[in-house]
């Protein structure tokens, strides 16, 4: 993997965020890369809020790769706290070379630090290499989810 560093991303890290999140079928639909104020004030609010975790990976002073990591304290499973792992993108040049497995062990373990006993998250029903992705990875597909746009 060489000289790859993940770390908190920073405001000035938002346009190859965006740019990553839109880079794809699904993100080109949803994502505006030519307005990155909304994106700003979302980083903002994420920034400010302990449970959350925007972080990217670095190569060469590039940005790579970036996902949210959620902790979510709660009631069920006896008071279990859990993480979701949420916003997993890898830029296209290194997809293949063991970034996105390196940055999901990193969430991983940063959710077994922050006292989660539940690692979650969702892919999108499309996106069938992800799940053998995930599934590689020891996630299970348990669930089945459901979203209300407003």
């Amino acid at each position: 993997m060489g000289d790859l560093e993940i770390r908190p991303a920073v405001a000035d890290d938002i346009p190859a965020i965006v740019a990553m999140l839109a880079d794809d079928l699904l993100g080109a639909q949803r994502e505006s890369p030519d307005d990155l104020a909304p994106y700003a004030t979302a980083f903002e609010r994420l920034s400010s809020d302990p449970n959350q975790r925007v972080v990217v990976a670095v190569r060469e002073g590039q940005v790579v790769g970036t996902l949210q990591l959620t902790i979510i304290p709660g009631l069920s499973r006896r008071g279990a706290t859990r993480s979701i792992v949420e916003g997993v993108r890898v830029h296209a040049d290194e997809r293949g070379s063991g970034l996105g497995t390196r940055f999901i062990e990193w969430a991983v373990e940063e959710s077994r630090r922050s006292g989660c006993q539940l690692v979650q998250l969702t892919s999108d029903a499309t996106r069938t290499d992800a799940h053998r992705f995930y599934e590689r990875l020891g996630f299970v597909a348990s669930h089945v989810g459901f979203k209300l746009q407003l």
